[in-house]
């Protein structure tokens, strides 16, 4: 009896998960886990602490989340349990990327690409999708900002081919947003917009809600990044307000600062400014240090583009983002913060710095087949090396 009270507390997570109700959901595993540990249920108690990883990482608890996924993972390599490990490396790798710690999320993301081949890719093993797209899909996004472009558009191309086989939509809406994701980082708009669209379409179509925010402001950001700012605002708003209503996703500095960057293009400082500064204050409130990093360049973009513009901040939030981006590796906002600091110094008539900075942004996108940019840098420090 005791067993089938934790397997009931344990069944309805999947419904749970999709209505939103994150802290219900956490109260009814707490219960479980109380449960199994009166039975010393290893393998229940392994479950509920993967569960619990999933649903700790959706209200910001990322310490939780990382606590309650090493937990079930210690259990299933102790337990041999191929199942639980899947499903605790897949969450546990999430709550990483959230962190900004990539390379760890990797390094577990990797292991469920590896191991789940053949019929497994078919398997959910507990998961609301499939753990050979999602981990597929998360794992294309950490190598998209550590800049491993072709390791990441392969994962991707795979993730679309098992989600469109298995044809689930919840899976299909994740692979289509990690390749949407890797092309934004890529600046290959002709790419991100159709899946992102199509992605979107399935959360409408399926009301699968807790998707919407993130796939709705990817796509809006995709759109003003192509010069659409007009279309692409009210789907921005919209996805923030969805956000406000949910309340508790994680990564929602990331989304607020899509909609910051998208006043910007429009012209819009003092809204620019404002949810750039609420960007930054949530990334450092829930410890998502890479969009953290990423809140630090747009406030140095915003302050460049003052008039006149505000040198010495944007030097500083350049500097702290370009800090932050190194040590976490990720390559391509180190590029965008050299080129920042570049275009600021060229403004401001400090042609020794404006060149050694430009060149620097160059080499590195030069190395990582970043071609959107170089152009527009060559030209850049063209006009510096003329003066």
């Amino acid at each position: 009896m005791q067993e089938q009270a934790i397997n009931l507390r344990l069944d309805p997570g999947n419904a749970l998960w999709s209505l939103g109700e994150f802290r219900q959901a956490l109260d009814s595993l707490r219960e479980a886990a109380t449960l199994a540990e009166a039975l010393d249920d290893q393998p229940r108690l392994g479950r509920v602490s993967a569960l619990m990883s999933r649903y700790f990482r959706e209200i910001r608890d990322y310490d939780g989340a990382v606590t309650s996924g090493q937990h079930a993972l210690a259990v299933a390599e102790t337990l041999g349990d191929f199942a639980l490990q899947v499903m605790a490396s897949n969450y546990l790798g999430v709550a990483y990327h959230i962190l900004g710690d990539h390379r760890r999320a990797m390094g577990l993301l990797r292991s469920n690409v590896e191991s789940l081949a053949g019929d497994l890719l078919r398997e959910r093993f507990g998961l609301a999708g499939f753990p050979s797209v999602l981990s597929r899909a998360w794992l294309v996004r950490s190598l998209a900002e550590l800049g491993a472009f072709p390791e990441g558009i392969a994962h991707g191309e795979e993730a679309v081919r098992i989600a469109e086989a298995v044809d689930h939509p919840l899976s299909l809406i994740h692979a289509y947003h990690g390749v949407g994701f890797l092309s934004l980082r890529k600046r290959n708009l002709a790419r991100a917009i159709p899946v992102l669209e199509r992605g979107l379409d399935l959360c409408r179509v399926y009301n699968i809600l807790l998707r919407f925010p993130e796939t709705a402001s990817a796509l809006g950001y995709a759109h003003a990044l192509s010069g659409r700012v007009a279309e692409a605002l009210p789907l921005l708003e919209q996805a923030e307000q969805r956000d406000a209503a949910l309340g508790t996703i994680g990564g929602q500095s990331l989304r607020v600062s899509y909609v910051s960057e998208a006043y910007l293009l429009a012209g819009r400082m003092q809204e620019a400014v404002q949810l750039a500064g609420r960007a930054l204050d949530l990334a450092r409130a829930h410890k998502e240090r890479g969009y953290e990093a990423w809140a630090l360049r747009l406030l140095g973009e915003i302050a460049t583009y003052q008039n006149p513009p505000e040198v010495e901040p944007a030097a500083q939030h350049y500097r702290q983002a370009l800090a932050l981006a190194d040590e976490l590796g990720m390559r391509p906002l180190v590029a965008h913060c050299h080129l920042g600091l570049g275009t600021l110094y060229a403004k401001a008539g400090q042609q020794e710095q404006a060149r050694a900075e430009l060149s620097t942004a160059i080499a590195i996108y030069r190395a990582m087949a970043m071609t959107f940019w170089i152009p527009q840098v060559e030209a850049a420090l063209g006009q510096v090396e003329e003066q």
